[in-house]
This record gives C-alpha cells, structure tokens and sequence, in this order.
C-alpha cells in the first residue's frame, strides 16, 4: 500500500502510556501529534483533561484506555473510569478484555463486560474499542474473541496493550479482520517501529495504528528498540 505521510498519520493513534509519563512529556505527545495530525493521542486516564486541552484547537481526538493494561478490573469500575475519561474530553475508550475469563471459556462473563463498556460509551456517543492482548491468546480465543466483541456492539477490536509478551503481529491482524469483516474497525499496536511495519499492518486489515514511534515512522528515522507501544 502506498500513503502519503499524512494520509498514514490518519490511521495513528499516537501513545504515551508509560507509567513514569510526567506531564511535559505527555505536552511533548500532543505536540507531535499536532504537529503530524494523528487521528488521536492515546493516554491513562488520568491524563485526559490535560490532554483535551491541549488539542482543543486541533482534529486530534484524546483517547483514554480503561481496565488497562491486565483487564482485570471489576465492571462497574470499568464503566466508571469510562465515564469520567469521557466527561473529561476523551473521544474513544480502549477498553482491555478479561483475558482470564476468556481463556476460562467464560463467554458470558467477558460478554457483559465488554456490553456493559459499550452500553456506557455510546451513550455519551463515543467509539469503543476492545483490547484482546492476542500475544496471550491462540488463534480460537482470538476469533472468540472478537465474535463476543461484537456482539457486545464494541466498534474496534485492538491486538495489544503493549505492556505484555508481544505487541501486534501480521497473522494476528488478518484474522481478526477476516473474523470481523469490514463490521468492525482493527487496530494494531505494540512494537510497531518502522514506516514498513505500519504500511505491513494496514495491508493486513489494520485500520488503526497504536504506536508511541509516531515521529520514526512519519520520517523515517531510526525508532529505537524501546519496549511497549
């Protein structure tokens, strides 16, 4: 696939979700953003207000992730962190899977998970998506998976958190696209650090890309070996 730099900075949900982030490094994030004119900044929660304001003059959606990085969070305080991210400017919530109870083959209780999420996201009108932590998973809990996402009427499915064993892979991302079909968004993320490694993603079914090697890819510099997203 070919894109111009700012045709791939569309598909870009630039990430900052280190757990030592200070705020002039979170100011650093959304300046980048804006400057390249990502679809979204992706943070913790509690970055979120100072987030919204700082890309109130600009397209760049503020993105909060809920339940994260484990997924182990109880419902109701999913639903709450949920809501306070968006009353406080967050456009999208990345939500992460009960990745225990899936592989417990627990359907029903990763289904009112993700349903309660979503119930709760749109009614404020904003997008959910559903982290699988697919690194964890094999290739029948990651179409379960999926198939459960949608059904809880979630709007993306997304492979990682960045925060595990391994970050997107290519066979992972096809399958869920071919599990969802165009219903639903994909998103890649973690240890995407390259220009090709973006553009390998979005021909793969990728429609979304979790990456912090934001400034790397647009530019082709060297981005590193850094853990995480």
């Amino acid at each position: 696939m070919t894109l111009t730099t700012a045709q791939l900075a569309k598909y870009i949900d630039h990430t900052n979700l280190k757990a030592d982030a200070t705020e002039a490094s979170i100011k650093q994030t959304c300046d980048e953003a804006k400057k390249f004119d990502t679809a979204s900044v992706c943070v913790n929660s509690y970055w979120i207000p100072f987030v919204a304001e700082q890309l109130k003059d600009s397209d760049v959606n503020p993105i909060a992730v809920v339940g994260f990085p484990l997924g182990a969070m109880a419902t109701d305080s999913e639903v709450f962190e949920a809501n306070k991210a968006i009353d406080d400017g967050a456009e999208e919530i990345d939500m992460v899977i009960n990745v225990g109870e899936l592989k417990a083959g627990n359907n029903d209780k990763v289904g009112k998970d993700i349903l309660a999420l979503a119930e709760a996201v749109h009614a404020k009108g904003k997008l959910l998506k559903v982290i699988l932590e697919t690194c964890l998973l094999n290739n029948e809990e990651i179409i379960r998976a999926c198939k459960l996402s949608e059904q809880a009427g979630a709007d993306f499915v997304k492979t990682s958190t960045g925060f595990s064993t391994a970050g997107a892979k290519l066979e992972d991302v096809k399958l869920m696209r071919e599990t969802v079909g165009d219903r639903l968004g994909v998103k890649a993320s973690g240890g995407i650090h390259s220009k090709d490694e973006a553009l390998a993603m979005i021909d793969a079914g990728a429609s979304r890309l979790g990456v912090s090697a934001t400034v790397a890819i647009l530019t082709g510099e060297a981005a590193g070996t850094k853990s995480g997203y």
